[in-house]
């Protein structure tokens, strides 16, 4: 799995592959906007995990987020680029993408898993992310505790709170 795939920060000229990958994987109330995703490329890049096919040298899914010191996810996040803090000590994760014909292989959980190593690396403390009721288990297996229901309305879903613990 881990030979298939370069795992490394998204390059600025990536941006709109990333915002048609944004768009393929979530339904659109709750798709990044092409403008957020791009100012998330630019000014949040090291906390932009991508997985690219070394095959197609496309990439096949990415994880992102913003740096902060907060604790409690809100949907500022999603659409606030200035509350990127890049010596923050948690990550509020935005989205999980992996294009649907690289699903069921495990992909998204290397992502996670190499997110986890380069966090842990600069010393980050916890993940935290939302996620629909069909993913917590998903999530679960990955190591995060559901923390209960969001905060978050979202795209006017019903979201679970999660985090996951990384400082070593």
């Amino acid at each position: 799995m881990i030979e298939k795939y370069e795992f490394r920060n998204i390059y600025p000229e990536e941006a709109e592959q990333a915002v048609e990958i944004e768009q393929i994987c979530f339904p659109p109330n709750e798709a990044c906007s092409a403008k957020n995703m791009r100012e998330r490329t630019i000014h949040a890049s090291d906390t932009f995990l991508v997985a690219v096919d070394k095959e197609t040298g496309e990439i096949a899914g990415f994880l992102n987020g913003v740096a902060t010191n907060e604790t409690v996810f809100r949907d500022e996040f999603f659409t606030d680029i200035s509350l990127n803090d890049p010596d923050g000590k948690n990550i509020m994760l935005l989205g999980l993408d992996v294009l649907p014909e690289y699903r069921h292989q495990g992909l998204a959980r290397e992502i996670m898993n190499q997110y986890v190593k380069r966090e842990q690396a600069k010393g980050r403390e916890c993940l935290y992310l939302t996620c629909l009721e069909t993913k917590v288990e998903m999530y679960k297996k990955m190591g995060y505790t559901d923390d209960g229901i969001s905060g978050s309305v979202w795209g006017g879903e019903e979201w679970h709170d999660m985090s996951r613990k990384i400082k070593v």
